[in-house]
């Protein structure tokens, strides 16, 4: 079983589907207990990295991770619902789970394209390397190439180089044999100069992503005062990149309100949440799906469970990660 002392109480390891913008609907993999990263991204839509490190770590033992995908795949195919991927996209950096390429390998059988979405931090080891490349599709976070521009946006452990995961990123690239994508994450002020994405460019150009990817935060993030740039800076940027590779995409839009209810609204509700802010809107929408009223969502929030928060024109709704010590 998982460490209860690692995970909350109530921890749904597979959750959704949610609708992705690059993934269609996608069946998350929760792996990780809730905030443990190597980064502590200013712009992290999970709020404050709780338990910072770059050591790898067995979490969930591989066995009851498949056995919660594999139950929550069978129960969506008896719904008659569509999943297009299973992705290990946890509250936290999916790599520093040690087990992960065992994870991968035991889904197989499923026949559902496995995707990893990896902040990349630890691509510079050989053995996070080779766990990566069991997966059919995986994304690598590429804010900066400048060290000092990816401390002030990426916040990393001390220890990590941008040097070796460069080139760690490099060798990965070069072996893949699956599809592999690039996200870079533009924040006003910061990473938006023309001088610093040129030179973005220029090393995703080495890449060769099938697509590189810009988006911007759509959700409330970590730090105050964090906020996208304008639309004259995105489309700058757009414009920088696409000089130097051939596929570039933007992610500025809402993915949308077509997560799975289970009829369970509340551990519906408290799963997604935990990985996937989720607009009112969309709350609401999975409410009336589930057949549930509005005190589902009053009561969670007066049990501190769940947090409302406002970003832009909108309100989210945010699981509140249980505070763990290191």
């Amino acid at each position: 079983m998982a460490d209860p002392t690692q995970f909350p109480p109530g921890h749904e390891i597979a959750f959704g589907p949610v609708p992705s913008r690059r993934l269609g609907r996608s069946l998350g993999i929760d792996h990780v207990p809730p905030k443990t990263c190597s980064y502590a991204c200013t712009y992290c839509q999970l709020g404050p990295t709780l338990r910072m490190q770059v050591e790898r770590r067995a979490f969930a033992p591989p066995a009851e991770v498949a056995a919660a995908v594999r139950a929550k795949v069978a129960d969506l195919r008896r719904r008659g619902e569509a999943v297009d991927a299973l992705t290990f996209v946890p509250a936290g950096e999916p790599t520093l789970d040690a087990n992960l390429g065992a994870e991968i390998r035991s889904l197989r059988p499923l026949g559902i394209p496995i995707a990893v979405i990896s902040n990349a931090s630890l691509i510079w080891q050989a053995g996070v390397r080779a766990d990566l490349a069991e997966a059919d599709w995986v994304s690598l976070k590429v804010d900066a190439v400048d060290p000092r521009v990816w401390h002030a946006l990426d916040r990393p452990h001390g220890s990590l180089s941008l040097d070796a995961i460069l080139d760690g990123a490099r060798a990965f690239a070069r072996g893949f044999g699956g599809t592999l994508v690039s996200e870079t994450m533009l924040v006003a002020g910061i990473n938006d100069a023309p001088a610093h994405l040129d030179a973005v460019a220029g090393f995703l150009a080495e890449l060769a992503p099938s697509t590189a990817y810009l988006s911007v935060p759509t959700r409330p993030p970590a730090l105050h005062g964090v906020r996208p740039p304008d639309e004259a800076k995105v489309n700058g940027a757009y414009q920088v990149l696409a000089a130097r590779l051939p596929a570039v995409e933007c992610l500025l839009g809402y993915e949308g309100n077509a997560f799975s209810a289970s009829g369970d609204a509340e551990t519906d509700l408290l799963g997604i949440t935990a990985v996937h802010p989720m607009r009112e809107d969309a709350v609401v929408e999975l409410l009336r799906r589930s057949g549930a009223d509005r005190d589902v969502v009053r009561r969670l929030v007066d049990d501190g469970r769940l947090v409302a928060t406002r970003y832009g024109d909108h309100t989210f709704y945010v699981r509140r990660p249980k505070r763990m010590v290191a």
